[in-house]
């Protein structure tokens, strides 16, 4: 069995940073906002308010995949970098403006749209780790986010207490199951291998656990942030 297609599952470098976060990264990826997702139950108008924040929240993660270019010291990692960054301007930024749009969201009402605290939080704790240490800093504080969609779009495919049909947030659920988002989950992952084995070693196991475990009460923050909405 593997883990993100590069090591054994209990040594790849997410393996053991889920481990050292694993209640706090159960209580992400099962987070009340996630459950009601997979009920269909979360009143619209939080999730109204996490698409907008989650736009705002992009743009942020493209600076991240700007920073991560300028902090690599290798051809592959600056065109890994550049292929994220891509990714986000040109496809999935017109995918979730055009997701946003049937749930009567405009581009121009969400680029208007103050920061919420708990996006400002993440964002900056992305970019600060990135900007403060090294290119394998900076992806451990992203894989909160890009492994942890990941692992709740499987688990919430795979569970039969799902709800699919008449379920709102039936498609939302289906992009992050569908193998191309996986596929993208376990390049991250085998990225961090690879990472590790060039920039790690033991001794840098504690700060990257904390970095994770920051991140995740970060993105968890996140979810909590949806239920301030007006409902």
């Amino acid at each position: 069995m593997t883990d993100g297609g590069r090591q054994p599952a209990d040594r790849s470098l997410i393996a053991r940073l889920r481990r050292a976060c694993v209640g706090g990264w159960e209580a992400y990826i099962r987070h009340r906002f996630v459950r009601e997702l997979a009920a269909g139950t979360l009143p619209q108008p939080c999730f109204r308010r996490y698409l907008v924040q989650d736009y705002l929240f992009l743009i942020h993660f493209a600076r991240a995949y700007g920073l991560a270019a300028f902090k690599a010291d290798t051809l592959a990692d600056i065109r890994a970098a550049a292929a994220g960054l891509a990714a986000i301007v040109d496809r999935e930024m017109d995918l979730h403006v055009a997701y946003c749009a049937a749930w009567d969201l405009s581009e121009a009402e969400m680029a208007a749209t103050a920061e919420a605290d708990a996006t400002i939080a993440y964002t900056r704790f992305v970019l600060d780790k990135g900007l403060a240490g090294d290119l394998l800093d900076l992806q451990v504080a992203l894989a909160p986010c890009i492994i942890g969609y990941a692992d709740i779009g499987r688990e919430l495919a795979a569970d039969p207490a799902t709800r699919w049909d008449g379920n709102p947030y039936r498609a939302w659920i289906e992009s992050y199951a569908a193998a191309e988002y996986q596929d993208v989950a376990a390049d991250h992952a085998r990225q961090l291998d690879a990472l590790a084995a060039r920039r790690g070693g033991e001794d840098r196991l504690p700060s990257l656990s904390e970095t994770f475990r920051q991140a995740t009460r970060l993105e968890t923050a996140f979810w909590e942030m949806g239920f301030t909405a007006d409902v």
